[in-house]
């Protein structure tokens, strides 16, 4: 099934009140995996939509703040407003809160991924396109990203086995706890955290768009204008009422995505936070 499921019928010719036969198909997870172009190119597996998706997402981060350095001055116009006020945000609602004027050093690395996978996720809103997110591998390696470099930092800081002692040996309880504790937290910050960490993004993005298209295909699936009068009317209503719905989850769609940018940015700053110093 290819990636424009948004404008396209489950089958040509398959409407409400129809007499052909054949009834209303939902769209699948086929819709996440598009056709590779060139997949006969030695070595290589092809070239798919996420990828071309991708460069424009990374592209048109680079324009935005491309077009935002120009001309900075001391006093800063309309456009040099907007990026510090969403420079501003990252450090008074990210790095602040989380990571002490220590974290103002990863101000820049924050407003990055920030921006970026905020562009990653509005992919989504180009008819018949999806989020870039909403393919598992994208996400893993955000997260991977984030994991390496929380237990590089956290090694740099602490040492060695320090970092590994404070993140599994937690200060200031019994030793006969640690019997629970320790296999618990090997678990929770070398596995569960950054599974979560990918599957998190990936989830809201893969199901936001999935419901979407459900919407489209049902829509399409019950306007029939060539039926009998009345049924056409009854079309045009059930159409009109799925349309509604489309129109509404998309809006909610586009906060959801904006709120996974957050909060993807919000871990990652958390996480690396605990490794700048041990826990007391």
């Amino acid at each position: 099934m290819s990636a424009d499921v948004r404008i396209l019928a489950a089958e040509p010719g398959c409407h409400l009140f129809g007499d052909n036969g054949c009834g209303f198909e939902a769209p699948t997870i086929g819709m996440f995996f598009p056709e590779p172009w060139f997949a006969n190119i030695p070595l290589s597996a092809g070239i798919d939509l996420y990828l071309v998706l991708l460069v424009v997402a990374v592209g048109a981060s680079l324009l935005l703040w491309s077009w935002f350095s120009k001309k900075l001055s001391l006093v800063p116009g309309r456009r040099q407003s907007v990026a510090e006020m969403l420079i501003l945000f990252i450090r008074d609602n990210i790095t602040r809160p989380t990571m002490g004027a220590k974290g103002d050093s990863f101000i820049p690395f924050m407003t990055g991924i920030f921006t970026l996978i905020l562009a990653m996720n509005f992919t989504g809103l180009i008819p018949g396109m999806l989020p870039v997110n909403s393919n598992l591998a994208f996400t893993v390696m955000f997260a991977l990203t984030i994991y390496v470099m929380t237990i590089i930092i956290g090694m740099r800081n602490q040492g060695g086995w320090g970092y590994f002692k404070n993140q599994l040996f937690p200060a200031g309880m019994p030793k006969v706890f640690y019997i629970i504790i320790t296999p618990i937290e090997l678990l929770s910050v070398f596995l569960i955290r950054p599974v979560t960490h990918a599957l998190r993004l990936f989830a809201t993005m893969f199901a936001g768009s999935l419901l979407l298209a459900v919407f489209a295909y049902g829509g399409w699936y019950m306007l029939n204008l060539t039926a009998e009068p009345m049924l056409a009317a009854v079309s045009v209503v059930f159409s009109g009422a799925a349309l509604l719905g489309y129109i509404t989850f998309f809006v909610f769609e586009i906060l959801i995505m904006v709120i996974q940018a957050f909060v993807f940015t919000l871990l990652a700053s958390l996480y690396l936070s605990q490794s700048l110093e041990a826990a007391h």
